[in-house]
């Protein structure tokens, strides 16, 4: 498999700096992967040709363990808006947030084009741009599996597909270089709930016609076999609600309206009134039921005050949470902080995901924090029947590969051992080790006529681009970089010391402190003799005649040396000096 230090035949492609952003006339096609490969989330890919951009998807990812205060994580964008005048249009895929969650934002950072998206998918994305105040500036166009739509050079078609999103569909895109599949997130369902199975029919016919690339989903490359059935859900459903004695609280994404209609069917077969809980959740359903996808009324459903006071044996909740997000209804229902709902004993909590890569950590402590609320909790290692990837396994993939029979392939939607293992298993299919490209966000792919002897389209590897992760902390979005998150971790390690000293300007004398306040260091009521030791390690320092600065830096590194000798530690040193 080629990798992203090598190209076909040695081939490189030539110099192209950002400045100088023109495609040399070999080249027909390039495809820069901005976010989703070598990661879970963030899903961004383009495709441009000549002067023209053609963007895929536009998904945030959660942030990891060691990414302080950060709410979320979304592509870097610089490539696009560098060409954003010749950007044609955005085309999405399906309504989860790892695919449409940072429009918004990067709409925010000048990048607007016609959008093309299913009724649903389209749909949950008014709602976020209502949110942000940028509805009236998106031009946004519904589409639907059987349409095909000219964005500039490129022809786009569709393809439906079986997904945790009854609305998800994959491209067909042809270019001036050939054809290109990019799958999304599928899998091969002998039994969708919405009876429409993955339409293998017209990826056998754009295999028959010739495939340039495909560009297929890879997050369970790791599973062997077929993933089960949303079918299978249901029933473990049914044998939970069966024995539950009191109401049935469910998390599950917000997004995943396929996995509310099934919570809904289960609920009325066991007499269960349904009631919804969380912003996103309450917005989403509402949405869905006003489009048509989930067979049950608004006048349905139960209010806050009704989930608390009917009979517990009648109730079924639906909350977000399902992932521990600090903010969620079900969190802050595991905290017992939750201002409308209260967890009581003979209630049933059902966790309808898996932790995503990197939140198992949050994912675990909401678990542990739901049972010291006394109530039994139904997750996936205990009961692995309540959910299913919407996700195909191995031989979902290999069906795929057989299906297209691409000429060159790329595993995407991954991390980066789900890309080598996808590449492996293409190889095995029978597309040959040269051809397959097993890529990072940033590293473009090129595709053209670079031998001239050959009338065939060949590909090569194209030019690093900035693919760097974005932080969105509050409402700043990108003023949190990777030194911020270090002192994050800085802090939160070893806590911080502030040396406050204010000295006369005329003779130097000390007017007031050395004061040492510190946070997340020691507890300075049960340290005052440290803290006086070391307000007199920073007299020590204080010479007359030294600039400012340099006075700073010496209080900083001897109040250092004192506290790695006296406790073994290094917090963070604050030193403020100033003359009067």
């Amino acid at each position: 498999m080629a990798q992203t230090d090598t190209a076909i035949s040695g081939q490189e492609a030539p110099a192209n700096k950002m400045s100088d952003p023109v495609q040399d006339e070999a080249t027909l096609l390039r495809v820069v992967p901005l976010g989703g490969l070598g990661e879970i989330g963030k899903n961004m890919m383009v495709l441009e040709s000549g002067e023209n951009l053609l963007i895929v998807d536009v998904g945030l990812m959660f942030p990891e363990s060691d990414m302080y205060g950060v709410d979320l994580v979304i592509p870097d964008v610089e490539y696009v808006l560098e060409r954003k005048d010749w950007l044609r249009g955005i085309v999405l895929t399906h309504g989860h947030e790892d695919h449409i969650g940072a429009l918004s934002y990067v709409m925010e950072e000048g990048i607007n084009a016609p959008v093309y998206a299913t009724s649903l998918t389209r749909g949950l994305l008014e709602v976020k741009l209502r949110e942000q105040g940028l509805l009236n500036e998106a031009d946004l166009h519904t589409v639907t599996e059987d349409d095909v739509v000219q964005v500039g050079p490129f022809t786009v078609e569709f393809f439906h597909t079986c997904h945790s999103f009854p609305d998800s569909v994959g491209v067909c895109i042809t270019t001036p270089a050939g054809r290109v599949i990019m799958t999304s997130d599928y899998k091969f369902d002998p039994t969708p709930l919405d009876g429409k199975p993955t339409e293998a029919e017209k990826l056998k016919k754009w295999g028959d016609e010739g495939v340039l690339l495909l560009l297929a989903d890879s997050t369970n490359a790791e599973r062997e076999g077929n993933t089960p059935s949303e079918k299978t859900v249901e029933e473990g459903l049914d044998q939970v609600f069966r024995e539950a004695p009191g109401r049935v609280i469910l998390a599950t994404f917000a997004s995943n309206i396929s996995r509310v209609q099934q919570i809904i069917n289960v609920a009325r077969q066991h007499n269960r009134r349904i009631g919804v809980i969380g912003r996103s959740m309450v917005n989403n359903v509402k949405i869905a039921i006003k489009l048509g996808y989930l067979d049950i009324k608004q006048s349905e459903l139960l209010t806050a005050k009704e989930m608390e006071s009917m009979p517990p044996e009648e109730v079924t909740i639906i909350a977000t949470g399902s992932q521990g997000e600090p903010t969620s209804a079900m969190v802050r229902m595991s905290m017992g902080e939750h201002r409308q709902l209260t967890l009581r004993e003979g209630d049933t909590v059902i966790l309808s995901a898996v932790p995503i890569p990197g939140n198992e950590e949050l994912f675990n402590r909401t678990i542990d924090n739901l049972f010291r609320q006394g109530v039994e909790v139904v997750y996936h290692a205990i009961a692995d029947n309540v959910h299913v990837s919407g996700h195909g396994g191995r031989e979902d993939y290999r069906y795929m590969l057989e299906l297209v029979r691409p000429r060159f392939f790329v595993p995407v939607h991954g991390e980066y051992r789900h890309l080598v293992l996808h590449g492996r298993l293409a190889e095995e299919v029978g597309i040959p080790r040269e051809r397959i490209f097993v890529i990072e966000d940033g590293q473009s792919l090129e595709f053209g006529r670079f031998d001239e002897d050959s009338s065939e389209i060949q590909a090569r590897l194209g030019p690093h681009v900035s693919a760097s992760h974005v932080f969105v902390d509050g409402l700043g979005v990108g003023d949190v970089g990777n030194v911020v998150l270090r002192d994050r971790q800085h802090l939160g390690e070893d806590g911080f010391l502030v040396c406050i000293v204010a000295l006369d300007e005329y003779d130097g004398d000390i007017l007031y402190g050395p004061e040492i306040i510190s946070r997340g260091f020691v507890y300075m009521r049960e340290h005052e003799e440290l803290i006086r030791r070391a307000q007199k390690v920073v007299r020590k320092e204080i010479k007359k005649g030294v600039p400012v600065p340099a006075l700073a830096r010496k209080i900083r590194n001897a109040l250092l040396d004192f506290t790695s000798k006296e406790m073994g530690r290094r917090p963070m040193i604050l030193p403020v000096v100033l003359e009067v």
